[in-house]
């Protein structure tokens, strides 16, 4: 197989010296880190999530995947993002001799609490691979008013 480890920013050889070890730093070891970094990535994709005072402002990358299998569903102050990354129909794969493959195929679904958000004024747009979504938020109006004595 290849030799070649991927370049980590908490790689032993980039720590600083004349630190104190900790029990919890052999997970820092290049061994944990490649062991566990594709159960990291599987069925998952990045998001930001902004706030912006008047608005949330999400932006998720999503390449690869068609704007017809994207779905945006709010309810009960969640927002989820699924996603469906269908594999191309070409049988050749068991033919191809494959040193890795990590390209990921199926369904991948993120949600994230936005209260009180205006449904109405809620805007979506995906282009090149990224998804921005822009969510208006509420004003809270309290009808009534509590003292504490």
């Amino acid at each position: 197989m290849f030799g070649l480890v991927p370049f980590m920013f908490n790689n032993p050889m980039n720590k600083e010296e004349n630190k104190f070890p900790s029990v919890f730093d052999m997970f820092n070891e290049p061994f944990f880190q490649n062991a566990f970094a594709p159960m990291q990535n599987m069925n998952t994709f990045k998001v930001d999530v902004k706030d912006n005072g008047d608005s949330y402002e999400l932006t998720a990358e999503l390449p690869g995947t068609k704007k017809e299998d994207i779905q945006l569903d709010y309810q009960n102050d969640y927002l989820t993002i699924k996603a469906v990354m269908n594999k191309e129909t070409d049988n050749s794969d068991e033919q191809q001799n494959y040193i890795c493959k990590e390209r990921y195929y199926g369904t991948m679904q993120r949600s994230f609490y936005v209260g009180q958000i205006d449904k109405a004024n809620a805007k979506a747009e995906y282009t090149d691979g990224v998804l921005k979504i822009l969510l208006p938020k509420t004003t809270i109006t309290s009808s009534s008013q509590i003292t504490i004595d």
